[in-house]
Protein backbone atom coordinates (compact mmCIF):
# COMPACT_ATOMS: atom_id res chain seq x y z
CA UNK A 1 0.00 0.00 0.00
CA UNK A 2 1.33 3.42 -0.94
CA UNK A 3 0.56 6.12 1.62
CA UNK A 4 0.76 9.87 1.06
CA UNK A 5 -0.15 12.89 3.21
CA UNK A 6 -1.26 15.92 1.19
CA UNK A 7 0.49 18.92 2.81
CA UNK A 8 -2.11 21.29 1.39
CA UNK A 9 -4.87 19.47 3.30
CA UNK A 10 -3.06 18.49 6.50
CA UNK A 11 -3.80 20.73 9.50
CA UNK A 12 -1.35 19.03 11.89
CA UNK A 13 -4.00 17.62 14.24
CA UNK A 14 -1.83 14.52 14.93
CA UNK A 15 -4.72 12.05 14.77
CA UNK A 16 -2.80 9.93 12.28
CA UNK A 17 0.32 9.94 14.46
CA UNK A 18 -1.71 8.90 17.51
CA UNK A 19 -3.50 6.20 15.52
CA UNK A 20 -0.56 4.83 13.55
CA UNK A 21 2.79 5.98 15.00
CA UNK A 22 4.85 3.42 13.09
CA UNK A 23 3.87 5.08 9.80
CA UNK A 24 3.18 8.77 10.49
CA UNK A 25 5.25 11.44 12.23
CA UNK A 26 5.02 15.18 12.79
CA UNK A 27 7.85 17.24 11.32
CA UNK A 28 9.20 20.75 11.86
CA UNK A 29 6.66 22.23 9.43
CA UNK A 30 3.89 21.24 11.86
CA UNK A 31 2.41 18.72 9.43
CA UNK A 32 2.18 14.95 9.34
CA UNK A 33 4.48 13.00 7.05
CA UNK A 34 4.94 9.34 6.22
CA UNK A 35 8.13 8.13 7.88
CA UNK A 36 10.93 7.46 5.41
CA UNK A 37 11.64 4.10 7.03
CA UNK A 38 7.98 3.16 7.52
CA UNK A 39 7.10 -0.40 6.77
CA UNK A 40 4.20 -0.96 4.42
CA UNK A 41 0.84 -0.84 6.12
CA UNK A 42 -1.31 -3.94 6.00
CA UNK A 43 -4.75 -3.71 4.38
CA UNK A 44 -7.27 -3.02 7.12
CA UNK A 45 -4.51 -1.84 9.43
CA UNK A 46 -3.88 1.39 11.26
CA UNK A 47 -3.13 3.37 8.06
CA UNK A 48 -6.68 2.94 6.86
CA UNK A 49 -8.02 3.82 10.30
CA UNK A 50 -5.87 6.96 10.39
CA UNK A 51 -7.10 7.95 6.94
CA UNK A 52 -10.72 7.47 7.96
CA UNK A 53 -10.21 9.58 11.11
CA UNK A 54 -8.41 12.42 9.30
CA UNK A 55 -10.74 15.44 9.49
CA UNK A 56 -9.43 16.94 6.23
CA UNK A 57 -9.06 13.76 4.14
CA UNK A 58 -5.34 14.51 3.78
CA UNK A 59 -4.24 10.87 3.76
CA UNK A 60 -4.18 9.05 0.45
CA UNK A 61 -3.77 5.29 0.20
CA UNK A 62 -2.88 3.88 -3.20
CA UNK A 63 -3.55 7.28 -4.75
CA UNK A 64 -7.09 7.69 -3.38
CA UNK A 65 -8.32 9.75 -0.43
CA UNK A 66 -10.07 7.77 2.31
Amino acid sequence: MEIYVDPDRCIGCEICVDTCPDIFEMQADGLSHVKKDAAACDPGGCCEEAAELCPTDAIFIDGKPR
